[in-house]
């Protein structure tokens, strides 16, 4: 028989019995757990699984029919002698070997001594042991032929474990056996069976925590399997891992001219850097510094990718070619989507993109918002940006490395997930952010910062041969006298916002004649927050015709015609049947609920080329919120959405005019709508309403007649409509240009006037 003995560590289970410092089994109960004891479980588990028992519940008591077979068998005696039990166990387990049935013989007879001296009768015994007997046959009995040997079977216990359960689990530790109980509910009901803690101990290791509510040796397996599968997903293991930053002294511009060779000898690491510089420490050098940092090391033979201000999305073309399916976990998804990332000309290069991937995909995976059909689209832009950029890897051989330098920043998710993938690849991934008005948004502990005080607006990272163009120091000085002068001011550099979003103000309708020739700042509820201006504007309906008097309303029209205001008579403005050249197109500029804006811009029939690249994006983002808002009946219904495209991307010169000189925090464009007829807006002209209203145009439509001719089209209410008197019908338009609008004499000009 073995003494229970106690363990160092939890890793002395796996030591063969012949090498363990003292010579004896284990039997251990865990009441809590960490980190420590969930791999130590993992471990226990795969090891009971091969070559032990494990027990998940109760023991089940032995049934009628295992009694009936053990009677025809053994038959009903009982004799409380070693001798007979001997026999008995040689006869009922023939796979024993006579010195494993002499050992358990010698702890059962130990063990039934003990309960009778506890004061059980031979009645009892015998039940317990006809009950011993059949667990040893049908739960047991795959290793009673392994007791004693040098390599000890396991059994691991889930649950909370019963008197006569516990007294058999000491029975076979004794004969060379360890047992491992798992009690998630604490050490209660376990002490009522053996309050003195005789027959096993409680494992105590530091910062134990109760069990968490959802373990189970269940999961334990599916942890198991996962990690199998990931396994046969990573195939050939890379031989190099990533040393990143630790090789570096901490300015990062001469870190990274550091030749690679240089940088550490250690032949399991390639070395690379993981870093940002924020601000810049020298206004007159910092642009000289940074066209002399990558001529340098292009001249060196280090392959190099440099972006500007953003790392466009993957293309619809780009996407379509990765290959991809519904996945329903995430080792699908993994194994699915492999065979897209391998680049031929990568070479070694491939096991370590392919491992870091696998590592990255996972990791993103445990996080608590992350779907399957999110984590699908972040591995497919991955795979994108990575068959993008394979000029990185081209070629590769160890310990080379690339350069990745992002000018200006990450400002979403997608970028920062980017740049945390490729920071753990063979590539030294530096992010500069010169402006500190337009701070990157990445946060990651991996990465080491070098931050200076002093701002500057860089648009583009300084590369040779590309039109290289460096301030002078007086030029900085008025950058930042510039911006001292319109940061939160209220005074505004012209054009100096480049997005902007609309607040449509509710009025009373003598307001319209008020705020009509304002500048937006001066309205109401205008305000800039974060680079955005918000333009208050008008969007209303006039009904009927005040009192009744036409003069009076043609004049309060003219009011509002200003040089920036484009008046419309004809109803409907737009024609359906005119040529649209863009029209034919349009399915192709609108695909998956998203504008291919790099295949609009190039393309023949785009218009707006010659505006403002900010503008441009300004119009390209209403357009898209003009559709995911589905302001227009039919849109994703009928095909409307491309109906909005192809009238949006072709718009007339009037307008389009009126849109390139807008500044936002300046007066705005105006659109005037005559409709004194019943003519309705066509379809074509609701869009255009809509967008101009996106865009911060002010819009009012004069209705004499008080009919719906406006409204047909819009899917919800958007107008604000002012009845100001009574309905007319078939007035006649004026000539606006003939009407005289009288102004008042200021009192100031009255009294110079009478001075002269």
């Amino acid at each position: 028989m073995l003494e229970l003995v106690r363990i160092n560590s939890p890793d002395d289970y796996f030591v063969e019995l012949g090498k363990r410092r003292n010579k004896g089994v284990y039997f251990y109960r865990v009441n809590g757990y960490n980190r420590t004891v969930h791999d130590f479980i993992l471990r226990y588990h795969e090891e009971a699984r091969l070559n032990g028992v494990i027990i998940e519940g109760k023991i089940p008591n032995p049934d009628n029919r295992n009694l009936q077979f053990y009677e025809e068998k053994m038959g009903t005696d009982f004799q409380m002698d070693a001798g007979f039990i001997n026999q008995s166990l040689r006869k009922w387990l023939p796979r024993m070997n006579p010195e494993q049935a002499s050992i358990v013989t010698q702890s059962m007879y130990k063990t039934f001594l003990g309960l009778r001296a506890a004061g059980k009768n031979d009645n009892i015994l015998k039940n317990i042991y006809i009950k011993f007997m059949c667990w040893f046959y049908y739960k047991f009995e795959r290793i009673v032929n392994s007791l004693g040997a040098e390599k000890l079977p396991k059994i691991l216990y889930e649950g909370d474990i019963g008197n006569y359960e516990l007294l058999l689990m000491s029975v076979i530790a004794s004969a060379g056996c360890d047992v491992l109980l798992l009690q998630y509910h604490g050490d209660a009901e376990y002490l009522r069976s053996d309050p003195k803690s005789e027959r096993s101990m409680e494992m105590q290791l530091p910062d134990m925590q109760p069990f968490p509510q959802d373990f189970s040796l269940k999961k334990v397996r599916n942890e198991i399997n996962e990690a199998l599968n990931q396994q046969r997903l990573y195939g050939e293991k890379p031989n190099y891992a990533a040393c990143t930053n630790a090789w570096m002294n901490g300015n990062i511009i001469d870190d990274i001219k550091t030749p690679i060779a240089s940088r550490g000898s250690d032949k399991r690491f390639f070395y690379n850097c993981f870093c940002r510089v924020t601000g810049v420490d020298d206004k007159a050098m910092y642009q000289n510094q940074l066209y002399q940092l990558q001529l340098e090391l292009k001249n060196s033979g280090r392959r190099m990718v440099i972006i500007n201000n953003i790392i466009e999305l993957p293309s619809v073309e780009e996407i379509n070619r990765i290959h991809r399916a519904n996945y329903n976990k995430v080792e699908q998804l993994l194994a699915d989507l492999l065979p897209n990332l391998t680049l031929p000309s990568a070479g070694e290069a491939n096991a370590l993109i392919r491992s870091t991937f696998i590592d990255f995909i996972l990791a993103e995976s445990r996080k608590s918002n992350e779907t399957i059909s999110k984590l699908t689209s972040k591995a497919v832009y991955l795979i994108c940006w990575v068959k993008r950029f394979k000029r990185l890897f081209e070629n590769w051989k160890f310990p080379e490395v690339g350069c990745f330098f992002f000018m200006g920043g990450c400002h979403n998710e997608n970028e920062e997930m980017f740049c945390r993938f490729l920071s753990k690849l063979p590539v030294d991934m530096v992010i500069f952010a010169p402006d500190l008005n337009r701070p990157c948004t990445l946060v990651d502990e991996a990465m080491y910062e070098q931050r200076f005080e002093e701002s500057m607006t860089i648009k583009e990272f300084p590369e040779a041969d590309g039109g290289l163009r460096v301030g002078t120091v007086a030029y900085h000085a008025e950058r930042e006298l510039d911006n001292l002068m319109y940061q939160d001011s209220g005074i505004y550099r012209n054009n100096q916002y480049d997005k902007a979003n609309i607040v449509c103000l509710q009025t009373m309708y003598e307001e319209i004649g008020i705020l009509w020739d304002q500048e937006v700042k001066f309205r109401p509820n205008f305000s800039t927050v974060e680079g955005i201006v918000n333009i208050p504007v008008i969007f209303a309906k006039v009904s009927g015709v005040k009192d009744g008097d036409q003069s009076a309303y043609w004049v309060g029209v003219k009011k509002l015609v200003t040089p920036d205001t484009i008046v419309i008579r004809n109803i409907p403005h737009i024609n359906p049947n005119f040529h649209n050249p863009v029209k034919p197109y349009a399915t192709e500029f609108f695909r998956n609920g998203k504008l291919q804006r790099r295949h609009i811009k190039e393309h023949p029939t785009y218009q707006y080329g010659m505006l403002r690249e900010a503008m441009q994006e300004h119009i390209l983002d209403k357009l898209q919120f003009l559709i995911d808002q589905k302001f227009i009946k039919g849109t994703f219904e009928n095909g409307t959405e491309y109906t909005i495209v192809a009238t949006i991307l072709n718009m007339e010169k009037a307008i389009i005019r009126e849109i390139q000189k807008f500044d936002f925090t300046k007066k705005n464009p105006k659109l005037i709508f005559l409709m004194t007829g019943e003519n309705v807006l066509s379809l074509e002209d609701t869009i255009l309403c809509a967008f101009l209203d996106l865009i911060g145009f002010d819009i009012v439509f004069f209705v004499p007649t008080g009919y719906q001719v406006v409204e047909k089209h819009f899917a919800r209410e958007m107008i604000e409509e002012h009845q100001i008197g009574e309905f007319m019908y078939d007035l006649r338009v004026p000539d606006l240009n003939s009407i005289v609008v009288k102004t008042r004499t200021r009192l100031r000009d009255k009294i110079f006037k009478r001075g002269k």
